[in-house]
């Protein structure tokens, strides 16, 4: 991969919702060596009210920029990756490439054509905590991992127009969770076995989901990891890694909303979770950012990659069949 010469990473926005003005104000203002170029949005609207340029379509912006953050939904992500990597632009995508596996691979194979730097999405690899769990591990702090323990859950559900098409929690919540039992023990899944239940609200399981989900998973080193997650954690946003080994364990605890402890007579109070998913992980949205945008100005691959794109949605579609027909899932 080239090194990107400018001394600016001019960036585009494609897709400025939630999650891409999140984005596009973090470039702006938190990520050196970058800015926001542009933005598209096929909501106009949207794209006015974005604190950069709206552009009337993708290939205009493509031609004004260095490089893309795709940020639309889902089913858009597949055909912006083709575009941007046959327009020779870098490419950050938000997680996942697509619901269908082939339309991943086709797009992964459009970045591998045009040999441009792609990275997706996993902000949670690059969280303080859960990286300093993976580096514990690189180090032989805990020896060879042999037990991987993931809990994620969220304070509230989603709105359930967004989960009848998220894929399901194993593809929009669990799937952070596949990535990181990979990324923690830096080995490939092997099986895979889910159950899952509906605990919060009859209406997921109306929406043919589930709201509160098991899932087992069998590295080919043998390590074990096991995942549980729920929609509704009434006292904050809870998450947590723990890796256990043959010399020791690591594990990344919750974050408080401040560091205050109060203690009397009655009791020893601390104060609450976080209870949206920005409180915790904005740090981690910055450093993913830095991460890309050194990659592209040096030259040198990005951090994750489109295996690690592929692998957890591989993971996701395992764990849905494994829950509809009641056993174990093998992975080639």
């Amino acid at each position: 991969m080239e090194a990107t010469t400018t001394a600016t990473l001019r960036i585009g926005v494609l897709g400025v919702g939630r999650i891409g003005r999140m984005h596009a104000d973090l470039i702006d203002r938190q990520v050196a060596g970058a800015t926001v170029a542009g933005v598209y949005d096929a909501n106009a609207d949207a794209a006015r009210a974005a604190p950069a340029a709206a552009y009337d379509s993708v290939d205009e912006l493509l031609n004004d920029v260095d490089a893309v953050a795709i940020c639309s939904t889902t089913e858009t992500h597949a055909d912006l990756i083709v575009a941007a990597a046959r327009a020779g632009k870098a490419i950050f995508c938000e997680k996942p490439i697509s619901l269908d596996l082939a339309e991943v691979d086709r797009a992964l194979a459009a970045v591998d054509e045009a040999g441009v730097p792609f990275q997706i999405g996993f902000n949670r690899r690059f969280d303080p905590a859960h990286a300093a769990v993976r580096e514990a591990v690189v180090r032989g702090d805990v020896g060879e991992p042999q037990l991987l323990r993931i809990s994620s859950r969220d304070p509230e559900p989603p709105p359930m127009a967004y989960v009848r098409g998220s894929g399901g929690i194993f593809l929009d919540m669990t799937i952070h969770d596949f990535d990181m039992a990979r990324f923690v023990t830096g080995s490939e899944v092997v099986e895979v076995f889910a159950r899952g239940a509906v605990n919060v609200d009859p209406e997921f399981g109306d929406a043919g989901d589930v709201d509160t989900a098991l899932v087992t998973l069998v590295h080919s080193s043998g390590c074990l990891t096991a995942i549980d997650n729920s929609r509704q954690a009434v006292y904050g946003f809870d998450q947590r890694v723990e890796v256990f080994g043959s010399r020791g364990m690591a594990a990344s605890e919750n974050p408080y909303a401040h560091s205050t402890v109060v203690r009397t007579a009655g009791g020893t109070r601390t104060a609450p979770l976080p209870h949206f998913f920005l409180e915790r992980y904005v740090p981690s949205y910055v450093r993913e950012w830095d991460a890309f945008v050194d990659a592209v100005r040096n030259g040198t691959p990005p951090p994750v990659s489109g295996v690690d794109a592929r692998a957890p949605l591989v993971i996701g579609l395992a764990a849905w069949q494994s829950l509809r027909e009641g056993g174990v899932v093998r992975l080639p």
